[in-house]
């Protein structure tokens, strides 16, 4: 027979947060310890989205979708609240302060896994140790590419250019995955790209099409429309397998790269000690959102490969990506301004 717990692990919750106060002889409790005793649906009110990242880019856009299919199933009011800036950290500071009660979340992408080594101790936060997997939600890809006028064809004539003159290479700046990208393919091949960071990605780009730049770096959303009209030349993308949208160029293994392979993903956190019946409700709904059809079609119109993973996956998944990203990084000395 079900127990109480079975069927409701929020009243279980409230049950085992009130017995430990009460033994510890607290008499007043934190405003988010009192929202967890109070009896009644969770969530009681809006849930915050934080964004590190400016309005309309692929992580905002991406949360967006989250949250309103959320709203739609769930019935939960899902705030996104863009706070960027200080390479992602300021909005991720801000959550990993926040109350542990599941009404604070955090978008984030291979940047937050990377800056646990490129700003450790400085960042203002430690993303192991504060804050908590919820989910996972897709990845893109990065993408090579040239100007469509370039003699350069292929990976193998990118080299050959690198090895006959000193190019420069345009990355959306110091520290994005693009960066790391290219830090990365510097190390795999010893060539000495010289690297040009930009304030986005869209100023790199624009920069090549008119001429200023030998490649790009280049997250695959963004050059992807480039590509297709013609005034970009892709020579290859970081995914295993080749992109639906563009079936002619190969994979970064298909060019000679197998250790090139990067996915600039996105997930949710949440402040550390937020319950662990909690963390799974919310990444249980939020897995269920991104399985959808129409989740995953309209993630996939937008340049992200759709990669639905829960609070334990995700974690472990994210734990593998900054070690994995902590050894690039001090092997290749990169760092950030």
């Amino acid at each position: 027979m079900s127990s109480e717990h079975d069927l409701n692990p929020d009243a279980a919750l409230r049950r085992r947060l009130l017995g430990a106060l009460g033994a510890a002889g607290l008499g007043a409790l934190a405003p988010w310890q009192g929202a967890l005793a109070q009896a009644g649906k969770w969530p009681e009110r809006p849930i915050n989205y934080v964004v590190p990242f400016p309005p309309g880019g692929l992580t905002d856009v991406a949360a967006r979708q989250v949250g309103k299919a959320l709203g739609d199933a769930e019935h939960w009011n899902v705030v996104v609240e863009n706070r960027p800036g200080g390479n992602a950290n300021i909005g991720a500071t801000h959550v990993a302060n926040a109350a542990p009660d599941g009404y604070t979340w955090l978008a984030i992408t291979l940047s937050h896994a990377a800056n646990a080594t490129l700003f450790a101790g400085k960042a203002g936060y430690d993303l192991t140790r504060d804050l908590t997997p919820l989910a996972g939600l897709a990845s893109s890809p990065i993408m090579v590419v040239v100007n469509a006028k370039s003699d350069i064809k292929n990976m193998a004539d990118l080299a050959r250019a690198a090895r006959a003159k000193s190019l420069s290479a345009g990355s959306s700046g110091n520290g994005t995955p693009p960066h790391l990208t290219l830090a990365l393919y510097q190390k795999l091949t010893g060539l000495p790209l010289m690297h040009i960071p930009y304030k986005g990605g869209a100023p790199s780009l624009t920069d090549l099409i008119g001429g200023h730049l030998d490649v790009v770096f280049s997250n695959y959303p963004e050059s992807l429309p480039h590509v297709k009209n013609g005034a970009l030349r892709a020579l290859a993308i970081t995914t295993r397998e080749r992109s639906p949208d563009l079936p002619d160029v190969p994979t970064v293994q298909q060019a000679g790269l197998p250790d090139l392979i990067v996915e600039n993903f996105t997930g949710v956190l949440a402040p550390a000690g937020t319950p662990a019946a909690r963390v799974q409700r919310i990444g249980d709904a939020i897995v269920r959102q991104v399985s959808q059809p129409a989740m995953q079609q309209a993630l996939r119109q937008l340049g992200f490969v759709p990669q639905p993973r829960g609070p334990a996956e995700f974690g472990a998944y994210l734990k593998s990506e900054v070690a994995r990203w902590a050894k690039i990084i001090h092997e290749a000395n990169i760092q950030v301004a």
